[in-house]
């Protein structure tokens, strides 16, 4: 099944938050609606959330065809609707450039734009399967944090998607999966996925992670990325960074995939993007809380980004602007 799709005038989407326990699948139908799945989690993921800034200009095309002000006013509600991954503006802008050619000409380009990153996914998958296998033999440990498979990217997915590789390869020998705070996309959403594969897989708290590698339990830690900025930092759900950590600390490779339009060459650093806060009802119901959904993983404790086109060794001092 496709992550997002549009089928008969409508957005598609699996609703991630009923996962595991429901695989339900949403029809939406308004920018208003689509603007809701996004801010609950119900489609999330860099690459699904450009298809969905896509989709969503199409919807807003069609509902707003004779309305210049209210369809420039549900574009900009579509593209920060999110604010620190890169991909949901971006597909809406690549889709609202359609726009004077009229509402067929929109959805012809949201349609582009799911069939590129499908085929980014597997071009991704081929890419890191061989990397991972240069630099950890042909057998490999890896531990993942988030959720990084078909959920976030349509199909196959990004880093989850070289795992996958992996397996059917032959070459995985074990994954663990952090549970990923506060939202357990990790215990609920890649463990599911995991197990539809049929690939072997343990769940690990978050803050086991670097432990387990300094055990020497772990390979290479291999994650995504919502935004790649140009010196390479890697903007990633929260505990990326620690994981990272950790990473160097074992003398293990931490890399990172994730399409090439997550690049985002206008950003400098991860010093200037903005990072999403959740609030305090996800953490806790009795105090103030402080809940970040990402962090910045500073480009000198990366060791490699590999995208749908090229593989950047941020060990080797390459950066992301070309």
């Amino acid at each position: 099944m496709r992550t997002i799709d549009w089928v008969d005038g409508a957005v598609e989407i699996i609703d991630q938050t009923a996962l595991p326990g429901d695989l339900r699948v949403l029809r939406l139908h308004t920018v208003g609606e689509l603007i809701a799945a996004i801010q609950s989690l119900a489609v999330r993921g860099a690459p699904a959330l450009g298809v969905a800034g896509a989709f969503g200009v199409a919807l807003a095309a069609r509902v707003h065809a004779d309305d210049p002000g209210a369809l420039r006013q549900a574009v900009q509600r579509i593209e920060t609707a999110r604010p620190t991954a890169v991909n949901l503006a971006r597909g809406a802008q690549r889709a609202a450039n359609l726009l004077p050619w009229g509402p067929d000409a929109v959805l012809a380009e949201a349609c582009a734009i799911r069939d590129e990153e499908i085929a980014a996914s597997q071009s991704m998958a081929f890419r890191g399967a061989d990397l991972v296998t240069e630099l950890c033999g042909p057998h490999a440990r890896l531990l993942t944090h988030c959720n990084t498979g078909g959920l976030c990217a349509v199909t196959i997915g990004t880093a989850l998607g070289v795992v996958g590789e992996l397996h059917r390869r032959g070459r995985l020998t074990g994954v663990i999966a952090s549970e990923t705070r506060p939202l357990l996309q990790g215990a609920r959403l890649t463990s599911w996925e995991l197990t539809q594969w049929g690939v072997p897989h343990r769940v690990a708290v978050d803050s086991a992670g670097p432990f387990l590698m300094a055990r020497g339990e772990v390979d290479a830690v291999i994650l995504g990325a919502d935004r790649i900025c140009a010196n390479g930092d890697v903007i990633n759900k929260i505990g990326s960074y620690a994981h990272a950590l950790g990473a160097r600390r074992a003398g293990i490779p931490f890399l990172v995939v994730a399409p090439e339009s997550t690049v985002d060459e206008a950003t400098p650093t991860g010093a200037h993007v903005e990072i999403e806060d959740r609030g305090a009802a996800e953490v806790t119901a009795w105090s103030d809380a402080v809940n970040p959904a990402f962090d910045v993983t500073p480009a000198d404790l990366v060791t490699a980004i590999v995208t749908d086109r090229r593989v950047i060794r941020l060990d080797r001092a390459e950066r992301p602007r070309p």
